[in-house]
This record gives structure tokens, C-alpha cells and sequence, in this order.
């Protein structure tokens, strides 16, 4: 029998998905390069790259990777770069080369950074000038030998990047001092012949290509063994499943999300390009003023973000004044999508979000809404084609439709494993090939999906689950409640008790009696917070989550 969900499809959208296992990112690169020319790719700090001279320019990097630095087909190289010209430039020249992309936030500490030099065993790393301090810290502990030093103009006209540089360096004074022996300028690429070039002989579909590591959030960071056959299920799943919004060749995206995440890195930099669409690359999100007036001077029609990310775009004034008449496709994922977000995104642009759902180890789609979506209903939509899915119970048996369980992904997208993790890839990656996720979730006869929580973020109250996601959806929905996030506390009555820390909105007369009366009103008494803690704001990661782990290690 046919999987619920198939019958849900939306028209057009095939219910299979076949890769062609000799196929490389390197193919798919140079296909779109071929098809769409002097079509622009990406556009950030007032420069734009046409397809023609990413072609060019990658070519070039690759040539002085493996010429000039000697690094070789599967040799690791890290990338700790924001979202600027470098970013794709420097993926490309890297997967073209034959190499192993390490994708690195350039906001880690030392010790973050260190774990993941090490773990991947990086030969190289491209770094941003203002991140380039931390690495300095531990870069006697890593098998790094080869630096590469950008700043944020490197790939900018003359004039314009001796401005940017000048700016950021003395002006705003965002490039800390660092020392490090063998430093060299990004830049220096640029003198490499790209006529040179040559492609890696014998690379396959089934051939590492990414490792994403994991982020961290309960504990260290895994990398996730993504291959060139991984990658290109997912580019394909996704854009079938955009096809009925897409004209290639027209799109216009706007990428404030980092693409060292892999969210943006499969749909925004991979599944857009190949379709010859035009990526504005955002490099502070979190300066809204500035992003708002980038946002001004395109006619987007796709954007990608986070429920942080849209609550900052609603809430500012300038935002509101902005002409939505072009845009086709919002799309939300990373983390839940608050119902009153949705609701306050749709009045003032009167556009959707479409919820999504991935992990790093499905490289990273797994769910979407259909893009038709005529209001949030709170789902994380249908499996993408060609993905299977199990719910399951804490013995392993299947649910039944409705009811809450451990959901299991098993399809083309699916990681190789953890490198050099065996026993960790052994934890979630069973014999019958399905990936056990450790999220909750429930399914309906339709087939669309609804994330309850994390298995891991359940709160048991004298013997009662409680999942934190329904208490914050619940909580957010009160007027004067900008943000809400619960854990689970030690309590000597009923075990664990719910401790609700919430941002009021500017102005709130919130007081913890009056909220937790009003949550009295609209939730089971077993699952009304005990404890409520106003906040200025609340920890998150680089893409905006909010991280939980943080609050249940504080003292």
C-alpha cells in the first residue's frame, strides 16, 4: 500500500526519486554554470557575481588549492566565513577541487572551533579576518597548514573594497588582532590560472563532499557525513517540490540565514542556483534596520528564515512599508514556527510561511508544507519524494495515526554517519537504514506531520508528559508575550516541574501571577508553569534558536 501522504501531493510533484550514483555536486555545479551564464548568482555589499564569473573564479580556486597548496581529492578543508561573496566562491572552488568542506561558524569560541579542527582533521582553513583571533588560540593543537585570511571586500571592485575594509577594520573596529605564522590573503587566488583546471578523476556519487556538524546542543558536536549523492537528492526533492513556484532563470532570494548552515547551504545556495536564481547574501540579519533597507531595493520572491528572524522583520516599522507584491515563497525551518509569528507575518505581507522540517543528517530536508498553504495550520508538512518515515513507540512499534512517537526517516537524503563515530552512527542509524531522529511527533490521514518536541526536552510532571513546544505555542499566543521558552526543573513533589522563561513586549504589564492565571485558562493544570522568569532576552544559536541546554545549565 501507498503511503498516506502520496495522495497529498501537490499536482506535478513526483511520488519517486532516483539519483544517478556517478553524479558529483561537481557535475551539478558545472551544469548550471553552462546554463545560465551571464545570469546573475550572487549579490552582497553592493558587487554582484554572474554565474560566468563564479565559473571563473572557482575554477581559479580550485587551481590554487590543489597547485599552489598541494591539498588533494578528500583532504579537509574548514570554512569560517559569514554570508559574503567569499562563501560560495570559496564552496565551490573547494567541492570542484575534489575536497571535503568543513563548515564552521565564525562566531565559535576557542574551544568550539578546536573540537572541530580536530575532529574533521582540516588540512586548511579559509577564515574571516574577524574570527581569525580564535583560531589563533588553539591553532598549535590542529593539524591546520594552510591559512587563508579574507576580509570582508576581498572580492569586491578596488574602490569599493578598500572602503568596506577600511570601515570594518577602523571604523567599526570588528578585526580583533591576531597573530598566526602562516596567514596568507584569500586574495591571493586571484592569481591562478583558470584555464589550469582540471577536474579530480574518479569522484563518485557515494563520495564525502560535506561535514556538517552537528549543533551541538546536547553535548559535543558530531559531524554528519554528507556525500555528493546525499546533497544532490535533496537539491532534486526540493526543487520538485518548488517547481510550481519557481521561473527559472528569475528568482531572486534573499539568504539572511548563514550558508555555512545547512538549511540555507541545500535551499538556498544549492537548490536556487541550479535554477538560475539571483541569491542576495545577508551578512548581519541581526542589524534589521540595514537588512530592511537591502530588502527595499529587490523585487524578491523568495525568503528563508527562522521564527526569530520573521518576529524581527514584523516588528520592525520600516518592514511594514516594503512591497511584498512579487513574493512567492516564504520558508521557515530550524525551529518551530510560533502560531502568533505566522499570524503576524501573513496581515502585513500577506504571504504564507510554509514550515518545514530537516536535521543536518538529511542533509537537510525531510518535510515541507505545499507551497499552495492558505493559512499556518502548525504542521511541518509531507515527506519530500522518495523519503520514508516510521513513528514509533519506545519499543520500537509503529503508532497509530495520531498518537505521539519517535519519528524515523529513512531516503537518499540520509547521512553516510558520524565521521569517525561508528558507535554514535550505530545509536541512529538502524540495519533497516532509518535514521531515528529523537524528535515526537504525530501524523494524520492525510499524511502531514506535527512536531510534539524533542524526545530529549520532555518534561515528565508526577508521571505526565509535558512538551515544551505546546507550553510556548500556548504561551506566545498571550498578547503581551514576545518570546517564551520552558525546561524542566527538579522538583521534590512531582519529579520535574515547568519553568517558563519569557521577553515581554515592550510595554507589558505582565506580572508571573497574571500570566500564570491566563495559562490557567488555556492549558491543563499538570502543564501550567511553577515557575515563571522574566527575561531581557533569551540565549540562541547563530540561526536564532533558542537554546534550551543553556537555560537548564545555569546555576
Amino acid at each position: 500500500m501507498d503511503p498516506i501522504w502520496l495522495d497529498s501531493y501537490p499536482a506535478g510533484v513526483p511520488r519517486t526519486l532516483v539519483v544517478n550514483p556517478e553524479e558529483t555536486l561537481i557535475d551539478v555545479l558545472e551544469s548550471a554554470f553552462a546554463e545560465w551564464g551571464q545570469h546573475r548568482a550572487f549579490h552582497n555589499l553592493g558587487t554582484t557575481l554572474s554565474f560566468a564569473e563564479l565559473d571563473r573564479l572557482t575554477r581559479q580556486f580550485a587551481v590554487y588549492l590543489r597547485n599552489d597548496l598541494g591539498l588533494q581529492p578528500g583532504d579537509r578543508i574548514a570554512l569560517m566565513l559569514p554570508n559574503l561573496l567569499q562563501y560560495p566562491v570559496a564552496l565551490f572552488g573547494c567541492l570542484r577541487a575534489g575536497l571535503v568542506v568543513v563548515n564552521v561558524n565564525p562566531l565559535y569560541t576557542a574551544r568550539e572551533l578546536e573540537h572541530q579542527l580536530v575532529d574533521s582533521g582540516a588540512r586548511a582553513l579559509v577564515v574571516y579576518a574577524g574570527s581569525a583571533h580564535v583560531f589563533a588560540e588553539i591553532h598549535h593543537v590542529t593539524a591546520i597548514e594552510h591559512v587563508l585570511v579574507t576580509m570582508p571586500g576581498d572580492l569586491l571592485p578596488l574602490l569599493r573594497r578598500v572602503l568596506v575594509n577600511f570601515v570594518v577594520r577602523y571604523v567599526r573596529r570588528l578585526i580583533p588582532a591576531y597573530s598566526i605564522a602562516s596567514a596568507e590573503p584569500f586574495r591571493r587566488f586571484l592569481a591562478a590560472d583558470p584555464a589550469a583546471y582540471k577536474r579530480p578523476v574518479g569522484q563518485k556519487g557515494k563520495d564525502l563532499a560535506i561535514l556538517q556538524y552537528t549543533g551541538g546542543t546536547t553535548g559535543l558536536a558530531k559531524g554528519a557525513m554528507l556525500s555528493h549523492s546525499n546533497l544532490i537528492a535533496n537539491i532534486r526533492q526540493i526543487g520538485c517540490w518548488f517547481a510550481g513556484n519557481h521561473k527559472p532563470g528569475h528568482e531572486i532570494i534573499i539568504t539572511a540565514l548563514p550558508l555555512y548552515h545547512v538549511y540555507a547551504l541545500t535551499v538556498n545556495c544549492f537548490s536556487y542556483f541550479v535554477q538560475g536564481a539571483l541569491n542576495i547574501l545577508i551578512t548581519d540579519p541581526r542589524d534589521t534596520a540595514a537588512f530592511v533597507k537591502e530588502l527595499s531595493r529587490w523585487p524578491f520572491t523568495a525568503l528563508t528564515g527562522v521564527n526569530t528572524l520573521f518576529q524581527s522583520l514584523v516588528r520592525n516599522p520600516e518592514f511594514a512599508k516594503l512591497d511584498f507584491s512579487t513574493l512567492k515563497v516564504v520558508s521557515a525551518g530550524g525551529m518551530a514556527t510560533q502560531e502568533a509569528t505566522a499570524r503576524e507575518w501573513a496581515k502585513l505581507t500577506g504571504t504564507h510561511i510554509v514550515e518545514g522540517y530537516g536535521l543536518s543528517e538529511t542533509s537537510p530536508v525531510v518535510s515541507s508544507n505545499p507551497l499552495d498553504l492558505q493559512a499556518f495550520n502548525g504542521s511541518i508538512g509531507l515527506p519530500l519524494p522518495g523519503t520514508e518515515i516510521a513513528i514509533r513507540d519506545e519499543q520500537g512499534r509503529e503508532v497509530a495515526l495520531g498518537e505521539p512517537g519517535e519519528l524515523f526517516v529513512r531516503g537518499p537524503q540520509v547521512m553516510l554517519g558520524y565521521w569517525n563515530q561508528p558507535g554514535e552512527t550505530a545509536n541512529v542509524l538502524g540495519a533497516d537504514g532509518f535514521l531515528e531522529t529523537g524528535d515526537v511527533v504525530t501524523i494524520d490521514s492525510r499524511g502531514y506531520l506535527k512536531i510534539v518536541d524533542r524526545k530529549k526536552d520532555m518534561i515528565i510532571v508526577s508521571g505526565l508528559k509535558v512538551y515544551p513546544n505546546e507550553v510556548e505555542q500556548t504561551v506566545t499566543q498571550h498578547p503581551e508575550v514576545l518570546e517564551a521558552v520552558c525546561i524542566g526543573v527538579p522538583d521534590p513533589e512531582s519529579g520535574e516541574a515547568v519553568k517558563l522563561f519569557i521577553v515581554p513586549r515592550p510595554g507589558a504589564s505582565l506580572t508571573p501571577q497574571s500570566l500564570r492565571a491566563w495559562c490557567k485558562e488555556n492549558m491543563s493544570a499538570y502543564k501550567v508553569p511553577r515557575k515563571i522568569e522574566f527575561r531581557d532576552s533569551l540565549p540562541k544559536s547563530n540561526v536564532g534558536k533558542i537554546l534550551r541546554r543553556e537555560l537548564r545549565d545555569e546555576k
